[in-house]
């Protein structure tokens, strides 16, 4: 009798497992099937690979920050692929070590978002009534402040560093996430297998866990890859104006803020940064559209 029960419950067991997988390879089908979603994911795959393996392409002490005023201003050449910067710099050098600061930022910075975020709104939209009310009252006291605003609120309240930047950025994004996360939630959590867990006694964390928070991942997901273009294009934006990444370190936004003023005569201090905010913020745009696509049901064929 008893091993009849434990071979019920291991096949019971791997049907789920393996309706997991179909249900993610599906997703993964309909994903292939976008070539925009893939030629954004194919434009982030190699700005990871190019982030990742930057001290391996071009050292970063010698190449990225090193001045050398005998090369500075020079245009795209065999010894300096993008040129240099007004101080000597290697231009493609820094652009793939900035590119470890802008991806770290994004991704750090929407973590944060949807840690936070989304725990508040799962409360909020699985509570509901007062608990709702307050919370959702207090992010509407976020939302009325523009998130540029706030983020640069909190820069110069804590100071200029890389962490700061992040947790700015990630707070500033913290409301979007809670209402995006309680919509979900409100329209999971009278589903029938919730009610199924709270007739078995499970308490409100587990389900809230174990079943709430994996059912209404698909739009998170999708926010949360916009989200990472938006975190990129703010930390851009902040260091333009000087309370982002603190000099020397290569960023992007730094990048354009150095070579403004060389516009008319080298041009291609500014241009090339710029492209890399354009062409990474396109890609994720794809990749968020193709999984917004991939992951709709109503979308099944």
């Amino acid at each position: 009798m008893n091993s009849d029960v434990a071979t019920k419950n291991n096949a019971s067991t791997k049907t789920k497992s393996k309706k997991k997988r179909s249900q993610w390879s599906e997703v993964w089908r309909r994903l292939k099937q976008n070539k925009m979603a893939m030629a954004g994911l194919v434009i982030l795959t190699i700005l990871v690979l190019l982030a990742v393996f930057a001290d391996v392409i071009a050292d970063y002490d010698e190449v990225a920050i090193k001045q050398n005023a005998a090369v500075r201003l020079q245009g795209p050449s065999k010894d300096h692929w993008l040129g240099t910067d007004n101080l000597g710099r290697d231009i493609f050098a820094r652009m793939i070590h900035g590119a470890r600061i802008s991806l770290m930022v994004g991704i750090v910075a929407v973590s944060i978002a949807i840690l936070i975020g989304g725990t508040l709104g799962a409360i909020a939209g699985f509570y509901g009534g007062k608990v709702d009310n307050i919370i959702m009252r207090f992010m509407d006291v976020f939302l009325a402040i523009p998130s540029i605003l706030l983020a640069i609120a909190i820069v110069g309240a804590l100071g200029q560093n890389l962490f700061n930047l992040m947790l700015a950025i990630g707070v500033s994004s913290i409301p979007g996430f809670a209402r995006i996360v309680r919509a979900s939630v409100l329209t999971v959590k009278d589903q029938e297998f919730v009610e199924a867990a709270r007739a078995i006694g499970a308490t409100d964390t587990r389900i809230i866990i174990k079943h709430i928070i994996p059912n209404a991942l698909a739009p998170v997901i999708v926010q949360g890859t916009l989200g990472v273009a938006g975190a990129i294009l703010s930390t851009a934006g902040l260091s333009f104006i000087g309370l982002g990444v603190p000099k020397p370190r290569p960023e992007w936004g730094a990048m354009l803020s150095d070579g403004r003023q060389f516009l008319r005569n080298a041009s291609h201090i500014t241009t090339f940064p710029g492209l890399a905010i354009v062409i990474t913020i396109l890609a994720l745009n794809l990749l968020g559209d193709g999984l917004r696509d991939a992951l709709d049901p109503r979308l099944k064929q």
